[in-house]
């Protein structure tokens, strides 16, 4: 037996040793009890603890005194438990059940934090990953559900906070749109490109994107020939963005240069088998947003009118080993 599958092994019977472990509380626990019990393992930060103890205390009273106050604090402990989906689904029940409820907001608020902190892993937090170039899925609805937050409960404690929230998430939101845009320059989906600028300008105001979105119409418009409204971007961008990359001493000087299509020189010397083996296997997976972005252009080229399409460039045709092997010397 292999090293991998004496490890899988190790790792499955732990998981099975762990999962018959679990908490039996005692059936006389009072309500008191229970809710007491639940208040010290959320202090301990025992948060699977606490998870048992008000489980136990919302399914035997039911109309309890603390049944209420124990679905808030359920919520609060499934998300220190990592388990954002339980969370946000005790979120939505207590605001389903209890919608006048006067802590409501709260459930709110968690249900915000649940879909802000889904794309956040342990990778996320301890290396400098540009979020910004994820799927934004998640910080879609983390934005959605704090500005339903907000607008139902303004004057709530957690509105603040949810604000705050907002402002970077339409932050990052713009950025990931600026994104986009630069990535149809480079496939030469000059339409788009300038449709997606105008789009950062007009429904993403006040964010550090606004510049890269008249840096994306500027650059578009010229590529399609129309001057008049590539100045007038570059004169609203020269006015309003001095400091932008894409401005030197005052001229435009945005370039973007086409996707490489041919082999690096690291893998014309190895024959590509150093790559492959460095190369974690989840790493050769596509992106989700990869995958948005090129259906996203697909698209943008098929809506194109015939006449300005771009010429479609001849792939290079493929190497033989012996060509990597002798830097094409003999070709």
């Amino acid at each position: 037996m292999s090293i991998k599958h004496l490890l899988l092994a190790s790792v499955l019977v732990l998981l099975a040793a762990c999962s018959n472990k679990a908490t039996v509380l005692d059936e006389s626990l009072s309500e008191s009890e229970l809710y007491a019990l639940a208040q010290k393992n959320l202090e301990a930060n025992s948060y699977s603890l606490a998870i048992d103890s008000l489980r136990a205390l919302e399914s035997r009273y039911p109309f309890g005194r603390y049944a209420e106050q124990a679905q808030l604090e359920l919520i609060y402990a499934y998300y220190q438990n990592h388990e954002l989906e339980a969370a946000k689904s005790s979120a939505d029940r207590f605001i389903r059940l209890h919608p006048q409820h006067p802590d409501v907001d709260y459930a709110y608020y968690m249900r915000g934090m649940t879909s802000f902190t889904r794309d956040r892993g342990i990778l996320e937090r301890f290396l400098p990953l540009d979020m910004t170039r994820r799927d934004p899925g998640a910080a879609r609805d983390s934005f959605n559900e704090f500005a339903q937050l907000v607008s139902r409960y303004p004057n709530s404690r957690y509105a603040p906070d949810a604000r705050l929230r907002m402002v970077y998430l339409r932050n990052l939101l713009a950025s990931y749109d600026a994104h986009v845009g630069h990535y149809y320059l480079k496939r030469g989906a000059y339409v788009a490109a300038t449709n997606r600028g105008r789009y950062i300008v007009e429904n993403f105001q006040q964010t550090p994107a606004v510049a890269d979105g008249l840096a994306l119409m500027v650059e578009g418009y010229r590529r399609l020939a129309m001057d008049d409204l590539a100045d007038s971007a570059l004169l609203t961008l020269q006015t309003n963005y001095p400091e932008h990359p894409s401005l030197k001493d005052g001229e435009f000087r945005h370039h973007v240069e086409p996707a490489q299509r041919d082999a690096g020189w690291i893998e014309s010397m190895t024959v590509g088998l150093l790559d492959k083996v460095l190369t974690p296997p989840s790493m050769n997976r596509e992106t989700q947003m990869e995958r948005e972005m090129e259906l996203q252009y697909q698209n943008a080229v098929a809506a194109l009118p015939r006449d300005i399409r771009a010429p479609q460039h001849e792939e290079a045709p493929k190497r033989s080993i012996w060509s990597r092997l002798t830097f094409g010397l003999f070709d």
